[in-house]
């Protein structure tokens, strides 16, 4: 049992994540507030709508699943880093949504045309309220999906994958605005937000050296005890 702890232990980390985000955002979601603060700027209304764009503001879910298993299964380092930069973020986000409530009033009250692609909007959009949308994680999560494949050997060395992560990042960024799901204000403050955290966790590298300080730790006991015995 402790040798499928210690082999699986990352995966339960996910799954434990998992619950707790969903449980505490679909809280936050019921629960109405007293007040609500509207995020708006100026060049929101300028950005157009475009249906279109639901493709890739999809897609997202498979994208950052896709790049978390595939770190999982190959590199436990670079998984930790992508993990620890990931739940970071949304972290943040439901603190902020839970002490500072926030709406947007950015949706087109009527589609501008009638298609498949206005459909699917519309059914994103009753499912998903336009309340506490920041900072954006939809932005966050896929500069942080990208930053998994790009610092990963196998995959960062691969021009075409991370070239196509690199332009699907980009399109599920644009997707946000150009559906109206967030302000530019999310999506710039995901950016900042991204900037700090990658510091910490790419640069200082802060993640994988406490875990190796702790496997060391960890060996050094074990064999004390060895020589004991």
């Amino acid at each position: 049992m402790k040798k499928l702890y210690e082999r699986y232990h990352h995966v339960l980390a996910v799954i434990v994540y998992f619950v707790v985000y969903m449980t505490w955002f679909n809280y936050i979601e019921r629960t109405r507030a007293a007040q609500y603060t509207d995020i708006h700027m100026n060049i929101d209304d300028k950005i157009p709508f475009c249906e279109y764009f639901i493709v890739p503001y999809l897609i997202w879910f498979l994208y950052v699943v896709g790049v978390v298993g595939y770190l999982m299964l190959k590199d436990k380092d670079d998984f930790y880093r992508n993990y620890t930069f990931l739940t970071t973020g949304m972290t943040i986000f439901l603190l902020v949504s839970t002490l500072f409530p926030n709406v947007q009033h950015l949706r087109p009250y009527v589609m501008p045309r009638d298609n498949v692609f206005s459909q699917m909007v519309l059914r994103l959009y009753a499912t998903d309220t336009p309340t506490n949308l920041w900072p954006s994680i939809h932005v966050y999560n896929s500069i942080g999906a990208y930053l998994g494949v790009a610092h990963n050997r196998r995959l960062g060395s691969n021009k075409i994958v991370k070239r196509g992560c690199l332009i699907l990042s980009c399109l599920i960024i644009m997707s946000t605005v150009f559906l109206k799901q967030h302000s530019m204000f999310d999506v710039l403050t995901a950016f900042l937000m991204a900037a700090v955290v990658y510091v910490f966790v790419y640069r200082l590298d802060l993640v994988v050296s406490l875990r190796r300080a702790y496997h060391l730790r960890k060996a050094a006991k074990e064999s004390e005890l060895y020589v004991v015995k």
